[in-house]
């Protein structure tokens, strides 16, 4: 697909200058595809927190033209490079670069989104807090995992404490690298 071709060039330009890490950009988007794979059909709104080098956020805005995809990049050179990514892949119609921290975020669009995507993006209470606080009520947050996942590191109390829970949505892929929850409607 002339898309996967255009993608990969763009990714090898983002990590010719450092903002990944991946030796293979191929398994890195393959890896981002998982993200894909976990959002709802009915997904419209989604940030990518910390979005770095556009992995998955430009990996989802391919992929799902119908989401319309906010990444969230406090490093300015980082979200300048991603500013080019966009236009370089003519998806500014349905894809923004949002300069700042997450927090800044949450104060303008509370509530807001349908979906939330972190990978490497921060520690799980953090993660967790943040994206529950981004999420409408049934959102979907679908976060990264290391290769050899702790049982531990999403404990139910603390997933509670910020109106998640574990879904039961499938990451769709064999081989996951991802997990997925969902917030919870308010009451």
């Amino acid at each position: 697909m002339p898309e996967d071709s255009a993608l990969l060039a763009v990714l090898g330009d983002i990590r010719t200058r450092g903002a990944i890490g991946e030796a293979s950009l191929t398994v890195a988007v393959a890896h981002a595809e998982r993200f894909v794979d976990a959002l709802p059909p009915g997904a419209y709104s989604l940030a990518d927190l910390g979005s770095g080098g556009g992995l998955p956020g430009l990996v989802i805005a391919m992929r799902r033209p119908d989401i319309s995809v906010m990444l969230v990049e406090r490093r300015r050179s980082r979200s300048d490079l991603l500013q080019k990514a966009v236009r370089a892949l003519g998806v500014t119609d349905h894809v923004e670069v949002f300069a700042g921290d997450v927090a800044a975020l949450a104060r303008i669009r509370p509530n807001s989104f349908d979906a939330v995507t972190a990978r490497s993006f921060a520690a799980p209470q953090v993660t967790s807090r943040w994206a529950a606080e981004l999420l409408a009520p049934g959102g979907t947050l679908v976060v990264s995992e290391p290769p050899q996942e702790s049982s531990g590191r999403w404990p139910t109390a603390m997933l509670g404490s910020v109106g998640l829970v574990e879904s039961d949505r499938a990451a769709g892929r064999p081989g996951g690298g991802v997990r997925v929850f969902r917030k919870l409607p308010s009451t």
